[in-house]
């Protein structure tokens, strides 16, 4: 059970990678255009906020690995982390798109059930 609760955080560490370099890398381009549905002028006016939002996202990637590489030192740091990205993607969907929900608090919410088995 513990292999497969470490590949649930490492998946959900993956997400956030990719949710990063979506929002600082990629909001302006015609793949965050048609992921987000947003013109160019959207895009451009809230570049700086996507990119902020990327570099959190990054935070708790950075969080999930530092948890899986400290073995069963780092039970608590992965709770921790994966509980933020549960409040965050909640906090997401009700803000923002339901959306988020399924694509952030579900798969950690999986992973924190694994891990709490």
């Amino acid at each position: 059970m513990k292999a497969l609760a470490d590949i649930a955080v490492a998946a959900v560490a993956l997400l956030h990678v990719c949710f990063l370099v979506l929002e600082m890398f990629l909001w302006d381009k015609p793949f965050g255009l048609r992921t987000f549905r947003m013109t160019k002028e959207q895009a451009a006016a809230s570049k700086v906020l996507a990119m902020n939002q990327g570099l959190y996202n990054g935070f708790l990637a950075a969080g999930l690995a530092w948890g899986l590489a400290l073995g069963p030192a780092g039970f608590a740091v992965k709770v921790f982390f994966l509980g933020c990205v549960i409040v965050a993607g909640i906090f997401g969907a009700i803000t923002s798109s339901g959306k988020i929900l399924w694509v952030q608090a579900v798969p950690a919410t999986v992973a924190l059930e694994l891990l709490l088995l």
